[in-house]
């Protein structure tokens, strides 16, 4: 069994090809950098004894899925499992200045998943079995200042998998859709200090934990995994708040 994650050479991606490989299966990972991508690769071989192919590219780029379905076929390689992981993240008032920013995220978030699913989906649904490992947030749940075009792509991915789900479900073909609260990797860019304290209370996942709960929604066909209790709290918390407050909170942030 081949299992391909994007974004796999550190944070949630690093763990979901870890935990891949205790499985069982061969990887494909793929990384935009080239020192992690090969470091993990190494790692993940000597550690679960699978090969693990290395894959360096940019997949924000509107041909970026293109370029890695033609890869895989060049390798001649069957993807079971696809893992859509990666992804960038970043919080600030959007300006002129970051149409490209703006772009590449709706090119890796929308486009590249979206091409990605048709391609490799198209195969699984060939083949009569397959999943796909859609990963949203709980962003996608509360559209705010400082995370606009965040939130508004992982609100596509949601609903993008949502729907997908029951396209490829007479085929054989599980697609689940995770949707995780704050999840302690280096996608926030948090001091390790808070990022410790936001696991201990609770506030932040582990990807351990994650990627766990994940891989156990994929195998029992869930639609959708939505693990902790913010999942539930906050997106009802903030849709209540006045806009008044929001505004005010917005305005103090930005100072």
């Amino acid at each position: 069994m081949t299992a391909l994650v994007t974004g796999g050479s550190s944070g949630m991606g690093l763990e979901y090809a870890r935990q891949l490989a205790a499985r069982g299966c061969e990887l494909v990972i793929v990384s935009n950098r080239q020192e992690e991508l090969d470091a993990a690769a190494a790692k993940i071989h000597e550690e679960y004894g699978v090969n693990v192919l290395p894959c360096f590219q940019d997949l924000s780029g509107w041909d970026a899925a293109d370029q890695l379905y033609g890869f895989c076929t060049q390798k001649g390689l069957q993807v079971d499992i696809l893992v859509l992981n990666a992804g960038f993240f970043f919080f600030k008032e959007l300006q002129q200045e970051d149409c490209g920013l703006a772009s590449s995220m709706i090119g890796l978030h929308v486009n590249t998943n979206t091409r990605m699913c048709l391609l490799f989906g198209n195969d699984m649904k060939k083949a009569g079995k397959g999943n796909i490992i859609i990963m949203s947030s709980m962003a996608a749940d509360i559209p705010a200042p400082g995370i606009t075009v965040y939130s508004a792509t992982k609100a596509y991915l949601k609903s993008f998998g949502k729907s997908l789900y029951y396209e490829m479900k007479p085929y054989g073909v599980c697609v689940t859709t995770v949707m995780p609260a704050a999840i302690a990797t280096p996608l926030y860019r948090l001091s390790d200090k808070l990022l410790d304290l936001g696991v201990k209370t609770g506030l932040i996942r582990t990807p351990q934990s994650l990627v766990r709960r994940a891989l156990r929604g994929m195998d029992r066909g869930h639609k959708t995994v939505k693990p902790g209790l913010m999942n539930v709290l906050l997106p009802g918390f903030i849709a209540i708040q006045p806009s008044g407050i929001i505004s005010a909170l917005w305005k103090k942030w930005k100072r």
